[in-house]
């Protein structure tokens, strides 16, 4: 009896032991996880130049380098930090010299060609930048409607604006407009180039206007009936926003000079008081001053190293005796131009209707904002409320959109005329616009407005970009042209002088 007590006890203790768990021991805490700092450049893997190495994104493009969404990090994010509004906080606080001239340049202010148009319609005063053009809610005058034409179809070349948009004219905005190289309408790199290419300057200096002929091209019109050859299947390639003719090019560019070689950045962001000529360098004699810091005396010549591609050439001085007898009385282009821009007969109209049908042919222009609103009315399947175009200087849309047409382009015989020296020069008719405005009511406002001020024809002096040898028939150009500036000269009055070689 005893033993099966003892028995029973030892089941039950051993059973007990075996259905109570063992005591678990709480397995080694994990080590934390290592913090990491995100950055702009996880997202944005771009790389500066050495200049600007040290700078971090945030310096220029503001936002927040260690937020944790992107919704956060693009908080406040400029996306333009070189605009012209910006300078001051981005590029100007280690560029202040540099920005102090090229708010006064030429290039920064276009205040020679935006007061040339204004005072050519009644303008009593200058203005200082592009920027001072008046805004006009309504349209009361002839003055307005040019203001109206400047800021949102004239201007899209500019520092505000980013320009059209086609592969070949897109650019940064400020100083990254040139300093920032594009290609296909995107940024290429984030590295700034202190040289910019001729590629840079073609984004703003295409069609036709100088720069586009140093690489000898001419716009087609804008008629589909003249932009050929038509290729077998869709369109042909438009990166400039119309075709274009392929001439001879400059001399200098068939000797492999880039645009900056001639055109310094003192020119370029100065007042224009540092422009090259002719004759700095090729009457340059020893003992002159050395007109380019790209140049150097040699032997008693000037010898012209490229700024981008580093190839030396010898300037060759002027020996024909032409250029003696010549020199004060004629441009050195009326001889030495092969071809130039001749646009007759502008007209601009603005519409503020949908009607486009009559424009169905003339939907390419060079206007991206143009092209997409004929062809989305005539073609598409959608339409827009109104149509509309932007203010190139403050990105804003307004009513009405402006057309464009000529009534001849032609590159054959340059024009000739006297400018208010009484020099001969080649000339071409930028003057010779005629305006137009429909309102939204379909009314006619004004039709074919003309300028009552500036020269006859339009004729306005420029220096073509298309210079080769004179050959034989640079007399033909002077003969008949030296004659009559003998006759007293009346800016008012005066005309055409010749438009045969």
């Amino acid at each position: 009896m005893i033993l099966r007590l003892l028995f029973c006890i030892l089941i039950i203790c051993t059973g007990c032991s075996r259905d109570e768990p063992e005591e678990q021991k709480p397995p080694p805490a994990a080590a934390p996880a290592a913090v990491r700092d995100y950055s702009c450049r996880d997202c944005h893997p771009v790389e500066l130049d050495a200049r600007h190495a040290g700078i971090i994104c945030t310096d220029c493009h503001k936002g927040s380098a260690r937020a944790s969404s992107k919704e956060a990090a693009h908080a406040n994010l400029q996306k333009q930090p070189a605009h012209p509004l910006l300078l001051e906080r981005t590029c100007g606080t280690c560029h202040e010299k540099q920005l102090a001239k090229v708010r006064n340049s030429l290039h920064f202010t276009l205040k020679k060609e935006v007061n040339a148009v204004r005072r050519a319609f009644g303008a009593g005063h200058d203005l200082a930048s592009l920027v001072e053009i008046p805004q006009h809610e309504e349209i009361g005058s002839p003055l307005d409607l040019v203001d109206d034409l400047l800021r949102r179809r004239c201007l899209r070349c500019h520092l505000y604006y980013s320009g059209d948009n086609y592969p070949e004219t897109r650019h940064g905005t400020g100083c990254a407009a040139c300093h920032l190289e594009f290609a296909q309408g995107k940024p290429v790199s984030h590295a700034f180039s202190k040289s910019p290419s001729d590629r840079q300057c073609l984004h703003c200096h295409y069609g036709n206007f100088v720069g586009a002929d140093y690489v000898g091209r001419f716009e087609h019109d804008y008629h589909w009936d003249y932009r050929t050859p038509y290729p077998k299947e869709g369109e042909a390639q438009r990166p400039y926003g119309v075709e274009f003719h392929q001439l001879s090019r400059d001399v200098h560019r068939q000797a492999g000079l880039a645009c900056i070689d001639c055109h310094s950045g003192a020119e370029l962001m100065g007042d224009g008081q540092a422009a090259i000529t002719c004759a700095s360098c090729h009457l340059w004699r020893q003992g002159d001053k050395i007109p380019l810091d790209n140049l150097a005396a040699q032997g008693g010549s000037l010898v012209l190293t490229g700024r981008l591609s580093g190839k030396t050439l010898t300037v060759p001085p002027l020996r024909h005796p032409a250029h003696a007898t010549y020199r004060n009385k004629a441009d050195c282009a009326v001889c030495h131009a092969q071809w130039t821009f001749t646009d007759e007969g502008t007209h601009l109209f603005r519409i503020d209707t949908d009607e486009f049908t009559p424009w169905a042919a003339l939907y390419v222009q060079e206007s991206s904002e143009v092209e997409e609103q004929v062809t989305t009315s005539l073609y598409g399947n959608d339409s827009y409320e109104y149509v509309f175009m932007s203010d190139k200087i403050t990105g804003e849309l307004y009513s009405g959109l402006w057309m464009k047409g000529y009534e001849m382009r032609r590159w054959e015989f340059p024009i000739i005329c006297k400018d208010d020296q009484d020099m001969l020069h080649i000339c071409r008719p930028l003057l010779d616009l005629h305006l137009t405005f429909v309102n939204e009511k379909d009314e006619l406002v004004f039709d074919g407005l003309t300028p009552d001020r500036g020269p006859a024809m339009g004729l306005v002096p420029y220096t073509p970009h298309t210079i080769g040898k004179a050959g034989a028939f640079f007399k033909g150009r002077l003969q008949e042209n030296l004659e009559l500036l003998k006759e007293p000269l009346n800016l008012a009055k005066d005309q055409q002088l010749n438009k045969k070689p």
